[in-house]
């Protein structure tokens, strides 16, 4: 039996920070970049500018905001050295009313600016949720094959919700607590030079305790993302595989998998409350001493008379309106550093290379009355070193489904080699020297042992990979000059593992040809044998199936698969085993009718059993990702050891 690791793509792993291989590690065991996290939310701007006249004018607002509460301090001045001081009622309600008046129009500066900032930046999030969304079904599936769901889906989500809530409250108030504290420190220096620089002589350590707290925190912020994401993965998969679960009694095993995964997460994000904690307390501590070694040295100079009352009470004033941001600046950090790491694990997925979706420029199609059927490799392929020729088995009959033996066209393979693009170095291609001819109308089996690279090779015709070497060609066509939604347009395919969707049985089924009538629907239906079960459902086919389609039966969601792979009445048809999941009745009665479909299309089939097998023309052996043979079912029976053992039971013949 093959090796099943030459036609599997590598398996998903989870993120593991301390992986030496991981390319994100910069070796200092932290397993994360070195990056600046000003040059990261940098890449936020494409998104943002849209919106950028809006969030400016929010930003005015917040700073004025700001600035009023250093005016109270000036009319507190006032206030004390005149009114107060003069025993004026009529001032001291006066300055009341003052002081009444800024607290209200902060107040509603600040209502203004959420109302300026809220529904632009939830149009930024959608923008960049949906440019996710579409940049995702632009990716190839060697891409999907690598990254695991879950961390796909929490950057979709809360790391979005994380760089929305950053853009409304923290890269604002980052501007406009520098602003106030700028403005603040002009005004302590003017009202008393020496008791402002007592009061300014935190910031240098604060700077300095803030640039180690930035970097320890930014670490400890994309290690909790990622265990996220990984979280997310692992209830995906346990949600998904219930009845697994369930099935074989492992809920304890995923339990404790699960409490580990929880664990791992609760103590990075422990370590972020306690560097949190620190830079918290340091910014409230060191500008509390200084606010009161400035009150005790404003008190010795009001008693000596050197300082007025109103000076010192608009000094503290202007210190205490300082307060919150200064000790703010910890939690602003932390929030940027959050939205740093979410902005790169955004872009880790956005700047992944999109598939192209128009043809490859300079490749000339294959002329049509080029000699390639199954008999002899393309011109200029050379057969990869070492293989030995394939044994070539030609019917004697002529071939069912249209046109004489040499006819061109069709589906033709010519020196085909393949190899995952995670693949190690020293593994073996999944795929060698595959030169094949499905000829117009005609239906091929292709049959193999597990791993011989039968699923990996109905995978190259819908361009959901690309072969390494060689070319592939439909009706003369070389596939590389076809562009990927021409391709797919071309060929239809039913998976072996049916996937179906939240949705109704009929938009299932129609995702296989956009604007599908009753007509095509019910056709589709009746060819897949679903018509029946699909009008017994609750509410005929606009009944919901479910996540995955998880309500109905195996054999129901593979029938439902096949009707969705022969609606478009497809020039090119792939399955992959199509009918595993049937019963013997229900199997003998699909078949009767993909025997119509087939003799109208050109098909190549993955078949395990014998009476999938009869419904080709030809059959393909698979054998070590290379064609052994070629030839009808009984002629193969007859001359082939391999394929008279995998027809007999006596080997696996699955994938």
């Amino acid at each position: 039996m093959a090796d099943t690791t030459q036609t599997t793509p590598p398996a998903r792993r989870r993120t593991d920070p301390t992986d030496p291989t991981n390319p994100t590690d910069p070796g200092d065991g932290s397993g994360l970049p070195r990056r600046s996290v000003v040059r990261a939310l940098l890449r936020l701007w494409p998104y943002v500018r849209p919106v950028r006249a809006r969030l400016s004018l929010a930003a005015f607002v917040a700073v004025i905001a700001s600035c009023l509460s250093l005016v109270i301090p000036l009319v507190l001045k006032w206030l004390v050295d005149g009114p107060v001081a003069d025993g004026d009622p009529g001032g001291v309600w006066l300055g009341g009313g003052y002081l009444l008046l800024l607290g209200v129009a902060e107040a509603l500066l600040f209502g203004l600016r959420r109302w300026l900032v809220s529904r632009p930046l939830a149009g930024v999030e959608a923008a960049m949720r949906e440019a996710l969304y579409r940049h995702l079904q632009r990716l190839p599936v060697a891409f999907h094959d690598r990254w695991p769901s879950g961390q796909l889906l929490s950057r979709g989500t809360t790391d979005l919700q994380m760089l929305r809530q950053f853009l409304t409250f923290p890269l604002t108030f980052l501007l406009v607590n520098g602003v106030t504290i700028l403005v603040g420190g002009v005004l302590l220096v003017a009202q008393r030079w020496s008791l402002g620089l007592v009061l300014l002589s935190p910031l240098l350590p604060l700077l300095v305790l803030c640039s180690v707290f930035e970097a320890k925190y930014g670490r400890a912020a994309r290690r909790t993302q990622d265990q996220l994401g990984d979280l997310t993965t692992m209830v995906e998969e346990s949600v998904l595989g219930i009845r697994i679960i369930k099935g074989f009694g492992r809920h304890r095993s995923q339990a404790r998998a699960f409490k580990e995964l929880t664990r791992a997460l609760r103590t990075t994000e422990l370590r972020k409350a306690r560097l949190l904690a620190w830079i918290w307390g340091v910014n409230t501590a060191l500008p509390e001493l200084a606010l009161g070694a400035a009150l005790v040295f404003g008190t010795v100079q009001v008693a000596d008379g050197a300082l007025s009352a109103g000076t010192l009470v608009a000094f503290l004033s202007t210190a205490l309106a300082l307060r919150w941001p200064v000790e703010s600046i910890g939690f602003l950090l932390a929030m940027s550093n959050e939205a740093a790491a979410a902005t790169d694990r955004y872009f880790e997925v956005m700047d992944e290379p999109a598939v192209r979706d128009e043809p490859v420029a300079g490749v000339e199609p294959v002329a049509r009355d080029e000699p390639v059927a199954g008999v002899e490799p393309a011109a200029g392929v050379e057969p990869a070193a070492g293989v030995e020729p394939a044994v070539r088995v030609e019917p004697a009959g002529p071939v069912h489904g249209g046109g004489p033996r040499d006819a061109p066209g069709g589906l033709v393979f010519s020196g085909v080699a393949f190899r995952y693009p995670d693949a190690p170095p020293d593994a073996p291609p999944t795929l060698a020297d595959i030169t094949l001819h499905v000829r117009p109308g005609e239906t091929m089996a292709l049959v193999g042992a597990t791993g011989s690279g039968k699923t990996t090779l109905t995978a190259l015709v819908p361009r959901l990979y690309d072969p390494t070497a060689g070319r592939i060609t439909l009706d003369g066509r070389d596939l590389a000059t076809i562009g990927r939604a021409e391709a797919r347009a071309l060929v239809a395919v039913a998976f072996e593992e049916p996937t179906l969707f939240s949705a109704s049985a009929a938009e299932n089924v129609s995702m296989g040809a956009e604007g599908a009538g009753e007509a095509e629907l019910r056709r589709a239906l009746r060819v897949a044998q679903a018509e029946e079960f699909v009008a017994a459902l609750p509410e005929g086919s606009a009944t919901q199936v479910g996540e995955q389609g998880l309500s109905l039966s195996g054999g129901q969601r593979q029938r439902l698969a096949l009707a969705r792979a022969v609606i478009s009445r497809p020039r090119f048809l792939i399955l992959d085993d199509p009918l595993s999941a049937l019963d013997v009745h229900t199997e003998a009665l699909v078949e009767a009718a993909l025997r119509q479909v087939l003799s109208d299309t050109t098909a190549l089939v993955v078949a395990h059993r014998p009476s999938t097998v009869l419904l080709a023309d030809r059959v393909a052996l698979l054998s070590d990702g290379r064609i052994a043979a070629v030839g009808t079912h009984h002629e193969l029976l007859r001359d082939n050891p391999e394929y008279a053992a995998l027809m007999s039971g006596g080997e696996e013949g699955d994938r």
